[in-house]
């Protein structure tokens, strides 16, 4: 399903204003009366009493009066805390504040310090708070009354919804803008905003569900929407499916090239993942010293020593093996463990410009790319990197805290540059596509933060490529199966301490669950409204 950016969701406001009719006042009450409908079921039947609405000048603070004026109606009692003058509120929101004053709703008007603190003991008597101070087009630092305003609402540890998005986060980055309320339950209009997912605003936002309003399901394509949540049912359309007379070599072989000394773990898990994935067969490429280590660590995969330096890395001379190994196979995944020594960066660059097959690059692979990420403009076949967050800084040239700060921005713009999709590893792994298209992953949880996670990703995705998938599909199914595997250990046997061997062995469970079930598998779960089948 769609996720959209600040700037999205404002042309697809104005398009259903222009172009269908539908005017912008009849777009807010349809928002104020599902925002209600969801605030009642989510947090006030936990938590009665007393609301309070803390409403900006704009739209967003349009929504609240709507919502105000529908709790009103019920029964409850409420009161608006109008942080603006009431002539600064215009359009469609002023013509929602001189209804819900018709109604007999108190309106509080706080335009400064003085007012806020004068107001103070009332607002300390509200069980909840509505809060709509600042919607989706926020982009500087919160400043002024407002930021008063969200840093006592924070302080009261009441119940908070928020209409649309949290006041004070980004709607494109899930960054905070200086400062950010903290939502129990968050109702968005049309569609989830990129924010909602990137950390650090899915812990801001709380239960999120997505209210229909009544934008045109085309306006979105219309738009030119490029970024995508990943869904079970979009997988489901692209996951390979197995004839019943299928045999190992119908599902492919995969050649792994991982390895060195300490690191021969990684090489072992990177293989047996990618069996765990249903890859037919597997031959693990690594340092010839290393061969009898490897061939006791792995037992479904095939092992081939290969010349190496004096490091007992992967030497350059295992060119002509490596490609007369490569003619046979559907798929090279190169790094776990690999080393990054000089001889073996250049076998790595001379494998990027001839595989004839798609390849795979993680960990050292990608520290080697680092120093020359123009090579990978040569490759002539599809390419899925999954660097983490200081991986990617080391190939993009920027800090890891640029890159934290706008996920999204930085992978499309890495993956459009090169070609290649990339998977930043991470909260929320993000996949972007060579065309820009961004694919967010709701599935994964902290217990992952352990070694050897990325080297199982790394043969999850390669043996899914081995198998025929498109190498698109490939790494978004990949991150999802990844981490609703851990999510599903999480689950059942506790938060932390389970092992990445532990994950890739949930594999095949956590396959079947996609495939015979329509729920969600992420842990702790998204509201159901996130999930359709629709293809992406």
């Amino acid at each position: 399903m769609y996720l959209v950016t600040a700037d999205e969701m404002q042309r697809m406001d104005r398009a259903t204003i222009e172009s269908f009719g539908i005017p912008g006042r009849v777009l807010m009450e349809n928002a104020g009366r599902g925002a209600t409908a969801f605030f009642l079921d989510s947090v006030h039947r936990h938590r009665p009493g007393a609301v309070g609405v803390a409403a900006g000048p704009g739209n967003n603070g349009g929504d609240g009066f709507v919502m105000a004026r529908y709790l009103h109606q019920k029964g409850i009692p409420v009161t608006v805390f109008l942080l603006a003058r009431r002539a600064g509120v215009k359009g469609d929101a002023a013509a929602n504040l001189k209804l819900v004053e018709a109604m007999g709703v108190p309106v509080v008007e706080m335009t400064d310090a003085s007012a806020f603190n004068a107001h103070a003991p009332l607002m300390r008597d509200q069980h909840i708070w509505i809060d709509a101070i600042l919607g989706t087009g926020l982009r500087s630092d919160v400043r002024g009354y407002f930021r008063t305003a969200i840093d006592f609402i924070n302080r009261q540890e009441r119940p908070v919804f928020s209409v649309d998005i949290a006041s004070g986060l980004n709607a494109d980055t899930g960054q905070r803008c200086g400062v950010s309320i903290r939502a129990t339950a968050t109702a968005t209009f049309g569609f989830a905003k990129v924010g909602h997912l990137a950390y650090p605003g899915r812990t801001l936002t709380g239960r999120l569900k997505v209210i229909e309003i009544g934008i045109p399901p085309t306006v979105a394509a219309e738009v030119g929407c490029r970024q995508r949540l990943i869904t079970p049912g979009a997988l489901k359309k692209r996951f390979p499916v197995r004839p019943a007379a299928a045999h190992k070599g119908h599902t492919g072989h995969l050649l792994l090239l991982a390895g060195s000394p300490g690191k021969t773990g990684a090489a072992a898990m990177a293989a047996t993942s990618a069996m765990r994935a249903g890859s037919g067969l597997v031959t693990l490429g690594i340092p010839r010293s290393l061969n009898p280590v490897l061939e006791t660590m792995v037992t479904e995969s095939m092992t081939v020593g290969l010349p190496e330096t004096a490091e007992m890395a992967l030497d350059e001379s295992a060119w002509e093996t490596v490609m007369s190994l490569i003619v046979d196979k559907r798929c090279l995944a190169v790094g776990p463990g690999l080393g990054t020594g000089r001889s073996t960066g250049r076998l790595l660059n001379r494998l990027i410009e001839a595989s004839p097959v798609p390849l795979v690059m993680d960990a050292d692979a990608l520290n080697l790319i680092a120093a020359n990420p123009s090579v990978l403009s040569k490759c002539p076949s599809p390419m899925v990197l999954t660097p983490h967050p200081g991986e990617m800084s080391r190939l993009s040239g920027h800090s890891t805290a640029e890159i934290q700060a706008d996920r999204v921005g930085h992978a499309r713009s890495f993956a459009r540059q090169h070609r290649v999709h990339l998977v930043l590893k991470g909260a929320a792994t993000v996949v972007a596509d060579p065309d820009g298209t961004v694919f967010v992953n709701p599935t994964g949880n902290p217990g992952m933060a352990a070694g050897g996670m990325g080297d199982v990703l790394t043969g999850l995705i390669a043996g899914l490529l081995t198998q025929g998938m498109e190498a698109g599909a490939a790494a978004r199914a990949g991150v999802y199966l990844h981490g609703a595997a851990a999510d599903r250990l999480a689950r059942r046997t506790a938060p932390t301490g389970y092992l990445a061997t532990e994950v890739m062995n949930a594999l095949p469970r956590t396959m079947q669950a996609l495939l015979t079930t329509d729920a969600p598998l992420s842990w702790p779960a998204l509201d159901p409204l996130f999930y359709d089948t629709e293809a992406i």
